[in-house]
């Protein structure tokens, strides 16, 4: 499949992600805003987001990301990156079911091919591996690169998680050759982290229990708590990683608590236990080692019921 393709002679072209995006989100939806922008500029293109975190701001046309649809329009074409249902677009749904033709590009296990056009491939690395796939290579920008890297080195957690082929090292360094500055990309939007970003790490590493003879850990983090620190959900990033890394540990658990009283359940695996499985029992979804959910509950019935599940797999 080449995106170029269903560009021809369309007028109007919206472009949205999952809420709260991520960096392959991110990356994705603005390799392929700016693709449009650069080679079809007569094209009426708009990118809807919700607000993202602070570290992408660099990448090119970040600043005319949408954060809401106020207005009605109805598309020729609305393309869906990242995404693996309709419930996780948020607010752009309302222009997704109104368009004429739709398209979504994923990499998730749990996608539910709710597009006209479906590009899924679950063993890819990330979505942005899969725009880099979608795009005439000739054409690519180094502002488009720049999106794309970023995509790929969080979705890969700079290429050490196990999604990581020799075809994604293969584009990273065709990426490189266009001249983007990939050791600042990877120092200053994965690694670098805030005072109060360490800080919250920290408790949430104090307060980590061992479960199932030490083959599982999990870890939640209160609203009371994030008030305190000073942190929003968007400086959790990396707490459930730095779980998972954690020595003869199989799964690793993380909470944290939500405005509404519910609880972000953040899973990661180590080779044994494929958490999009376990997640997707309780309304969420995602990769094989790495998954999201939203339940109701105090923090120790949640993952007591999720041990449950890994408990049967291990």
């Amino acid at each position: 499949m080449k995106l170029e393709t269903y560009l021809q002679n369309v007028k109007s072209i919206g472009i949205a992600g999952h809420v709260k995006p991520d960096g392959d989100c991110v990356g994705s939806t603005l390799a392929v805003y700016n693709y449009i922008k650069t080679y079809f500029p007569q094209t009426e293109a708009a990118l809807y987001l919700e607000p993202i975190p602070n570290i992408f701001k660099f990448l090119k046309s970040s600043d005319e990301i949408i954060n809401s649809c106020e207005e009605d329009k109805k598309y020729d074409l609305f393309l869906v990156m990242d995404c693996g249902d309709i419930g996780r677009l948020g607010f752009a749904s309302k222009y997704f079911e109104t368009a004429e033709k739709t398209i979504c590009i994923d990499h998730h296990i749990s996608n539910q091919s709710f597009a006209d056009i479906n590009y899924i491939f679950p063993e890819a690395s990330s979505t942005s591996e899969l725009v880099f796939q979608v795009l005439e290579e000739e054409k690519l920008t180094k502002d488009i690169a720049e999106c794309i890297y970023v995509g790929i080195v969080h979705d890969t957690g700079v290429f050490q998680y196990s999604c990581t082929s020799a075809k994604t090292m293969n584009i990273a360094g065709k990426l490189m050759e266009l001249g983007i500055d990939f050791t600042r990309i990877v120092d200053d939007t994965f690694y670098k982290k805030t005072f109060p970003q360490n800080r919250i790490l920290g408790q949430a590493l104090v307060d980590a229990k061992l479960y199932l003879d030490g083959k599982c850990i999990a870890t939640v983090v209160t609203g009371k708590e994030m008030q305190a620190f000073e942190v929003e959900p968007k400086h959790l990033e990396g707490i459930v990683q730095q779980l998972r890394v954690t020595k003869d540990v199989e799964a690793a658990i993380f909470l944290y608590e939500t405005p509404e009283g519910d609880y972000k359940v953040s899973m990661r695996s180590n080779g044994i236990v494929d958490v999009a499985k376990i997640l997707v029992g309780f309304g969420g979804g995602g990769h094989v080692r790495a998954a999201g959910a939203t339940m109701k509950g105090t923090p120790e019935e949640i993952i007591q019921m999720v041990l449950i599940e890994v408990a049967k797999q291990l």
